[in-house]
């Protein structure tokens, strides 16, 4: 949420008897809190010390008469009445936004924040240099961006949880609007002099008795790799987890493991690094990346104005 005055919001309970009051910054934590599925993350994405979001939510919890969260060792799950107020909450800020955005108007000038899922070949190869100009051109915009898979950002799109999305082709988005937005391919990378380093093309089961650098574990790409090893029956040698591809290509030039990393990331350094390129069979292996939202009309206009310099930024 942008940086400014929240407003009390008014809430009658289950019963009918008592008038409650949330600001805004109760609700916009309870959303982080439920969407990182702890309080001690979503405190840190509310910008709130720990002590302070669990008084917060516990208040609200008191206020209203009903738990909102179950607790638990992996984290906190909304009960039915914790859902029932994300939906109203989601909803609220959004309106909120939307009236920061045409107050903002008279200002001279549009200030926000955009949220941002993207997939891990996105993120790394292809958002940098687009966000970085927008961004250069809106002063008063943020962006929110967060790592996640395919599959999960079309879920959490359609929830409402972020503004935009950028995900492979490959997974059913029709219940979004949808826009095209790049095209890339894996390749797998291996060094100058290895076995591998001869062969014109080789599929992704044919190198898992290999050892691979990686991705850390937690990265999209790296669950979406270790999940398609895990349905060939076979294991993900992982055996160096590193936080960049240009840094997986190093150690795969230095002989440690194989890897795989986006042939945009592969071209460009070869041109420094003794690696060799070899192309994967398999059909994942080419991603035709695509922007999704949920509806195009209701997004802020900043956001509005993000997806349509997405889509231009390439041409």
């Amino acid at each position: 949420m942008p940086n400014w005055h929240y407003s009390n919001v008014s809430f009658v309970n289950y019963e009918g008897r008592v008038s409650v009051r949330f600001d805004l910054a109760d609700l916009s934590l309870f959303r982080h809190v439920v969407e990182a599925g702890s309080i001690t993350h979503g405190a840190a994405r509310a910008n709130l010390a720990l002590a302070a979001a669990s008084t917060r939510i516990s208040n609200m919890e008191e206020t209203l008469g009903v738990a909102l969260l179950t607790r638990g060792r992996a984290g906190v799950v909304p009960t039915q009445a914790g859902r029932t107020l994300l939906q109203h909450a989601r909803a609220i800020l959004r309106q909120a936004e939307r009236l920061h955005e045409d107050l903002g108007a008279y200002g001279g000038g549009l200030a926000g924040q955009i949220r941002v899922l993207s997939n891990t070949n996105a993120l790394t190869e292809f958002l940098p240099e687009a966000l970085s100009s927008f961004l250069a051109a809106h002063p008063s915009v943020s962006v929110d961006l967060e790592e996640r898979l395919s599959d999960e950002i079309v879920g959490l799109i359609a929830e409402g949880v972020a503004d935009l999305g950028i995900v492979a082709g490959t997974v059913d988005a029709r219940a979004l609007e949808t826009y095209p937005f790049r095209r890339d391919r894996f390749v797998l990378v291996v060094a100058r002099g290895h076995a591998l380093a001869k062969r014109a093309k080789i599929a992704f089961e044919d190198v898992l008795d290999h050892d691979f650098v990686g991705l850390d574990r937690a990265s999209a790409l790296q669950r979406f790799l270790a999940s398609k090893a895990v349905r060939i029956g076979r294991p993900l040698r992982l055996r160096v987890q590193l936080r960049s591809f240009d840094a997986v290509c190093r150690l795969v030039e230095c002989k440690v493991g194989i890897g795989i990393v986006p042939q945009t990331t592969a071209q460009r350094v070869a041109k420094t690094m003794a690696i060799a390129i070899v192309p994967l069979t398999d059909a994942w292996a080419v991603r035709e990346l695509t922007i999704c939202v949920r509806n195009m009309k209701e997004l802020p206009l900043y956001a509005r104005q993000l997806v349509e310099h997405l889509r231009g930024s390439d041409q």
